[in-house]
């Protein structure tokens, strides 16, 4: 096996859209964007006599803490592969990100796989030297609905509280949703995602973040901003990611003042039903919580995305190969963050 550098967009898209398990984190236009960001990309291809077996989106991320190389949702694998092909496709792997690494100053790697929890996947990584990382950059648990039934079996399929919400704001005629492809809008979204971001205590992007990442996927029709109104005002909104047969509802807020305001259930309802108009056949609700407990902070939109109906994908938590002594440095910083958070 080798590895070398994939620069064709249709040989990498045509490989993931072949993988069961995968998210846009993984797409070329993520790539594209982590480039315009600044940060240092890769894409990597695993062959075997020009077969491809996996891909590795993998970043070059320097921060205050040390610089490492990460792989956010990869890599991706050929499916069906065996325990024995699998690990000699992470074996080669590794070796090549260790040269990258070397090359980079890198202090260890970060490997994010999007492969449902299981003891011959965690039995590999062990064995080949990574450990748990401290924290996690994206979601190692989501909510994913089957969106291939009728629109009225989707319904049926909801908490009745959500499927009774929906059609009170449908009622409503002061509740209105707006679909846009604007990047100007964003201005109405900052404000609504701030506050819930400090409601639930998570990492806030920037501005320019946001509008990068809209710039990049716009061109392929991959991305829209859902903006909810009610009486002429945004009380919520989210940035939906089309790619491939996915919908992913990705960033999103919600105004605490308009809780009771079924703005946000509608929103959701009108962003799944433009994902079946496009084809999806799943739709991502992104991160939710593990945890049982009413005071976790993710308590209420955990409560939110899984009244819709779906069910829960659970993947191998987040991994650190170690290569310096300065990783440690990075390790308690991390776990600080974490309990500050309280996630």
């Amino acid at each position: 096996m080798i590895v070398r550098e994939v620069f064709s967009k249709e040989e990498w898209e045509n490989f993931v859209s072949s993988c069961v398990e995968k998210t846009f984190l993984q797409s070329w236009n993520w790539g594209d964007f982590n480039h315009r960001l600044g940060n240092q990309i890769w894409r990597l291809g695993i062959y075997e006599n020009e077969r491809l077996l996996g891909v590795a989106l993998t970043l070059k991320i320097k921060a205050k803490r040390g610089t490492f190389l990460f792989i956010p949702h990869g890599p991706l694998l050929m499916d069906f592969l065996s325990y024995f092909e699998k690990k000699e496709v992470f074996s080669t792997l590794l070796f090549h990100l260790k040269i990258i690494a070397g090359r980079e100053k890198a202090s260890f790697i970060r490997i994010a796989p999007v492969f449902l929890k299981n003891e011959e996947d965690q039995r590999i990584l062990s064995q080949l030297g990574f450990r748990r990382a401290p924290l996690y950059i994206h979601p190692e648990v989501t909510w994913e609905l089957d969106i291939t039934p009728s629109l009225n079996d989707l319904l049926m399929g909801m908490r009745k509280t959500t499927r009774y919400l929906i059609k009170q704001a449908q009622k409503n005629r002061e509740i209105r949703i707006v679909k846009s492809r604007d990047i100007n809008d964003l201005n109405h979204f900052w404000p609504v995602y701030l506050e819930t971001a400090k409601r639930h205590r998570f990492v806030v992007y920037s501005e320019d973040y946001l509008k990068k990442e809209m710039e990049i996927f716009l061109p392929d029709d991959e991305v829209l901003l859902f903006l909810g109104y009610f009486q002429e005002k945004v009380v919520s909104a989210a940035i939906f990611i089309f790619w491939q047969d996915i919908c992913f509802y990705h960033h999103a807020g919600s105004l605490t003042q308009y809780r009771k305001i079924p703005v946000s259930y509608l929103l959701q309802w009108e962003a799944i039903q433009e994902a079946k108009l496009r084809g999806c056949k799943k739709y991502n609700f992104w991160g939710i919580s593990l945890s049982n407990n009413p005071s976790h902070p993710w308590s209420g939109f955990t409560f939110f995305k899984t009244g819709f109906g779906g069910d829960k994908k659970e993947y191998i938590p987040t991994q650190d190969f170690i290569l310096s002594s300065k990783y440690w440095i990075n390790f308690w910083i991390e776990k600080i963050i974490k309990l500050k958070r309280g996630v």
